[in-house]
């Protein structure tokens, strides 16, 4: 009786009953680890190839490869000035599509100066009537349109309930970031798949990726950006159109960011100014349709994928409670 209750005796009578399945549970194992090594791999390699390899080996000039001309959508934001800017250093005109013609003029003044290349602003108020789009298709007409670059607006980034929101600034950001940003397009394709050349650029959010309190509306329209892009890239990518997602985490600006609850920042490696953010996603161009456009970014992305849901949700309550 002794023996029967040595916990000596009970630990080898289970370890000889399980001994037949030890080496299975061993080859479920390393098969499971080389699984994840390959997959390790892989990202890697992907990494190397979207992030450092365009940036390494010279192509073509933006201009031969697209158009000679690009229009910016939500032009006002730090991310869309920046994207602008870059475009211009490499040579392509710019029509900038705005509510507030004082938010992009000196922008537009700035960018003939330094880089000699024409640019346009373009009054369009969509919330007034449909009639908004004319004077952008007057701006497009006659001119080799190679770039259409669709910014998320940033005054989704503070935390808000929906609830909280008026219905009118509800229907206002829905129709800015999903009705105008999808119209911008039909109006941009047409010409880019006659001529068979062109790139539709969507800077929306990481967001999008991982659903977060009191991000509805963000969330809701950078992941429509996003699955348009993606759809887009379905559908017209065989006719020579190249259509890119770029989802950023957070970015340093004036404000919030878009994929994040952490007050402005002055920059950093994790946190590039736009600037530097939009000279690493113009690299990507013709390499990636979907990425964050900025390679510590991805390895952020990556991370986030690896934390379980409920850990992500759980620390953004907390926050929102602390602030």
């Amino acid at each position: 009786m002794a023996a029967v209750d040595s916990f000596q005796f009970l630990y080898r009578e289970i370890s000889r009953s399980c001994e037949s399945y030890f080496e299975t549970l061993a080859l479920v194992g390393a098969l499971y680890a080389a699984s994840r090594a390959v997959i390790l791999l892989r990202d890697c390699c992907t990494m190397v190839r979207v992030h450092f390899l365009p940036r390494i080996i010279p192509s073509k000039k933006l201009a031969q490869r697209y158009g000679d001309w690009a229009v910016i959508y939500g032009a006002s934001e730090p991310l869309a000035k920046a994207y602008a800017e870059e475009l211009a250093r490499h040579g392509i005109s710019i029509i900038f599509v705005t509510q507030d013609h004082t938010a992009v003029r000196d922008t537009a003044t700035a960018l003939c100066q330094s880089y000699g290349v024409e640019t346009v602003v373009v009054l369009a108020d969509f919330s007034l009537d449909q009639a908004a789009g004319k004077p952008i298709k007057e701006a497009m007409r006659g001119k080799d349109i190679g770039f259409l670059v669709n910014c998320v607006d940033e005054s989704l980034n503070s935390p808000r309930s929906l609830i909280e929101m008026p219905e009118q600034s509800l229907l206002d950001l829905v129709n800015k970031n999903v009705a105008v940003a999808t119209l911008m397009t039909r109006m941009v394709l047409p010409g880019m798949v006659e001529r068979s050349r062109g790139a539709v650029v969507n800077i929306s959010s990481g967001a999008c990726c991982r659903p977060l309190p009191g991000r509805v509306t963000l969330i809701a329209s950078t992941g429509y950006l996003d699955h348009l892009s993606r759809a887009l890239h379905l559908e017209y990518s065989r006719k020579g159109i190249f259509v890119q997602s770029l989802i950023p985490l957070q970015v340093a600006s004036s404000g919030r960011q878009p994929s994040s609850s952490l007050p402005p920042s002055r920059g950093g490696w994790f946190v590039p100014k736009p600037e530097v953010y939009a000279q690493h996603a113009i690299s990507t161009l013709g390499v990636s349709n979907r990425t964050t456009g900025y390679w510590p970014h991805t390895l952020q992305y990556g991370l986030m994928r690896c934390i379980p849901e409920w850990i992500w949700v759980l620390g953004s309550h907390m926050f929102i409670t602390l602030n």
